[in-house]
């Protein structure tokens, strides 16, 4: 099996820090709030609405700048801003100036750093590995990343518990200036860029190009279907958690931990996994495991069960994982160089619109009928993304098909 390059090398490592940055950062910002600030949840729902704007509203810019820049002084700008803004928090919380209205605006600049480097990384690893290698070189991409999700969280807290918030600020930032001077030593590859073009023109091509592509439609309408079920499920897990299951605090936060421990077991398994399968079985893997899991959460409801919840979400975890790994491979292999900042951008967006809209069709289906609605509706969701899949031409799929990126 042949090695990575090393800037591959090196863009794996500051993926791993910056994604370990964001992490920490996502999580200590609402513990302070709460232990500086007495926030109550209002404010930290506003904290939280404030860091997905960027997902929405910069996503297919920054796709179209990743495009037209060099992707890596795109990550190193991106990551030079997160650690600014983490400079900041450290600054407000020292000086006693840390406000709500502080930690929104500054959330909100190092979430454009994390939109900058998440449409501008996966454009990039095409031009350091080699055609054949993309689904182990994306496989490493997301190991990192779910190791940061495992992680990130339970560290940021014990900090914030022993040391204070200041101490993870001080990590986070160290972290992200750690990416930066890891991604100055990735020689990219240069390319040709076409003649530039009205932005908006630009911006409508790359997303013309995925609703017209016959892989990256059923793709993009099963990522609507998965991110709105999850959401619903997401909206009425904890209070189902505790009024009907009966778990405590700490055994809810265990069932939800089980999702981040998925994730990284799937990570680990998924070249062995898709080696063994036709590409386009790979695919369907995800979907498939995602019935699965929502089966097992519907299944407490006969049998209420916090370890039955747990397998739930684990299997969200594992299974989805290996989604995102052929799926990015597929959309890196069969779209243009040139096009890849804009069309990885549309995923983001649409995946990230598809969440809101989750959380409140999940809040007024709650409300209106119980958590135990929120669950079926949820499963019924999760039924149609895997169906949406199955019934496309992905299912055909014997390996990665030939396209225009090289």
């Amino acid at each position: 099996m042949p090695s990575f390059p090393a800037s591959f090398h090196r863009l794996a490592s500051a993926n791993l820090a910056a994604q370990s940055a964001e992490q920490l950062s996502l999580a200590a910002v609402p513990l302070v709030a709460v232990l500086v600030l007495n926030a109550g949840p209002g404010e930290i729902g506003l904290l939280a609405a404030v860091q997905t704007l960027p997902f929405l509203l910069l996503s297919i810019p920054l796709g179209l700048l990743a495009d037209r820049l060099p992707r890596r002084s795109l990550m190193v700008a991106a990551e030079a801003l997160r650690a600014l803004s983490l400079l900041v928090l450290l600054a407000m919380l020292l000086t006693g100036a840390l406000s709500i209205a502080g930690l929104a605006i500054v959330g909100f600049a190092g979430a454009v750093g994390t939109v900058a480097f998440s449409v501008a990384a996966p454009a990039l690893v095409p031009a350091l590995v080699p055609r054949e290698s993309l689904g182990r070189a994306n496989g490493r991409i997301e190991l990192a990343r779910s190791t940061a999700y495992a992680a990130g969280p339970a560290l940021a807290g014990a900090l914030v518990a022993w040391a204070g918030g200041a101490t993870v600020f001080v990590l986070g930032a160290i972290l992200s200036a750690a990416a930066v001077v890891l991604l100055f030593g990735i020689a990219e590859p240069a390319r040709a860029v076409g003649p530039a073009r009205h932005p908006l023109l630009e911006m409508r091509d790359g997303a013309r190009f995925v609703w017209r592509h016959e892989h990256l439609r059923p793709m993009v309408l099963c990522g609507i279907a998965w991110n709105i079920s999850w959401f619903v499920l997401q909206a009425a897990y904890v209070p189902y958690a505790v009024r009907t299951l009966g778990l405590g605090s700490q055994a809810v936060g265990f069932t939800l931990g089980c999702y981040g421990a998925g994730m990284v077991l799937g990570a680990l398994l998924a070249p062995r996994l898709v080696g063994r399968m036709a590409f386009g079985r790979a695919i369907q893997f995800g979907p498939a495991v995602s019935v699965l899991a929502a089966g097992a959460m519907a299944g407490t409801l006969f049998v209420p069960s916090g370890v039955l919840a747990g397998v739930s979400f684990f299997l969200f975890g594992a299974g989805p994982i290996i989604w995102t790994i052929t799926t990015t491979t597929l959309r890196q292999a069969v779209t243009p160089a040139g096009m890849l900042g804009r069309v990885g951008a549309v995923f983001l967006t649409i995946n990230a619109g598809a969440r809101p809209v989750g959380a409140a069709l999940g809040g007024a289906v709650g409300a209106a009928w119980g958590e135990a609605a929120c669950l079926w509706l949820a499963f019924g969701g999760f039924v149609l993304q895997a169906a949406v899949i199955f019934a496309s031409r992905l299912s055909g799929l014997r390996a990665l098909p030939e396209g225009e990126a090289a």
